[in-house]
């Protein structure tokens, strides 16, 4: 994988009508951000601690909407020196009813990138827009039986017996959730590395602890040559700018989420590295800075 490589055009398939990669370096690191696809959800789940004309007129002023919005997935791929690291894998195939997501490994050909040259994942949690992709029969055949799949101890036994206690999604989210994960240990566990604070999974590449949407919950940082970036995953959506402390339905612990966002957000801001999460609108570039008692999102120029 090279910046050469992934940013020409490559195989695109003929219905692939709008970018769904985008390519930067960060010091010697070569990233690569892949849209997964999107996921229709209720715009309910994304404020649930508000009153709902409140959060009706967010999403008007936003231009979604009113009832029901397009969820962006992303996925990260770093090159570390001989290292090729997936940064979570999408939703994957088999869930009927969200034909628009599951296109990461698809997309990842087009690139030009071999599943089987994938050394490390990372995954940022167990949800099953996170592991999914690594349960598609295709993908799996492709995958090194080495594979180094790097995740929090605590998410893993966090999963044992998971508490949905103060979520507030869909009603039938839960039970594929559980399954999804269950799924995914039986089929992986001989290639986790668990970490408990963090773990170095290549140079310039840092997975963290930082719990919240779920106990072991992480994000991932890259650092090199004096230049930043973050894989937020869940710990950010996109209300998250203006109104940190909106509840998201999916959080297990949405107190906590509050915490961790607010923190990350500031230190974003301190630092000025750029950001990158699972459910911003691809290819989610940007950098954060602080607006009174919010943030504000300034989204990256397009270099290509």
């Amino acid at each position: 994988m090279t910046l050469e490589t992934i940013a020409r055009p490559g195989s695109i398939e003929v219905d692939d009508l709008v970018p769904s990669r985008y390519a930067l370096r960060v010091g010697d690191l070569e990233v690569l951000v892949i849209s997964d696809g999107v996921l229709p959800l209720p715009t309910e789940t994304m404020a649930t601690n508000v009153d709902p004309a409140v959060r009706a007129a967010w999403f008007k002023d936003m231009f979604v909407g009113p009832d029901m919005f397009d969820w962006a997935l992303n996925v990260l791929v770093v090159r570390s020196g001989n290292q090729t690291i997936l940064v979570d894998a999408g939703l994957g195939g088999q869930f009927p009813g969200f034909p628009r997501a599951g296109q990461f490994p698809s997309r990842l050909e087009a690139a030009g990138i071999d599943l089987g040259s994938v050394t490390d994942v990372v995954i940022t949690h167990m949800h099953m827009d996170h592991v999914g992709g690594l349960l598609v029969d295709d993908v799996k055949s492709r995958l090194r039986s080495d594979i180094r799949i790097h995740v929090s101890a605590t998410e893993v036994a966090f999963w044992d017996a998971p508490d949905f206690s103060f979520t507030a999604m869909p009603t039938p989210v839960p039970d594929v959730l559980r399954s999804t994960a269950a799924e995914f240990i039986k089929e992986y566990r001989g290639n986790l590395l668990m970490f408990d604070e963090e773990c170095e999974v290549a140079p310039g590449v840092v997975a963290r602890l930082t719990g919240g949407h779920t106990p072991g919950h992480c994000v991932v940082h890259l650092n090199s040559g004096g230049e930043r970036l973050t894989f937020a995953g869940d710990a950010l959506f996109p209300v998250g700018f203006d109104h940190p402390d909106w509840h998201n339905g999916f959080e297990h612990d949405p107190e906590e989420s509050v915490r961790v966002r607010v923190r990350l957000l500031r230190e974003a801001a301190e630092n000025g590295e750029l950001l990158v999460a699972t459910h911003l609108p691809f290819p989610s570039v940007g950098h954060v800075s602080v607006d009174g008692d919010a943030f504000r999102w300034v989204a990256s120029f397009w270099d290509y």
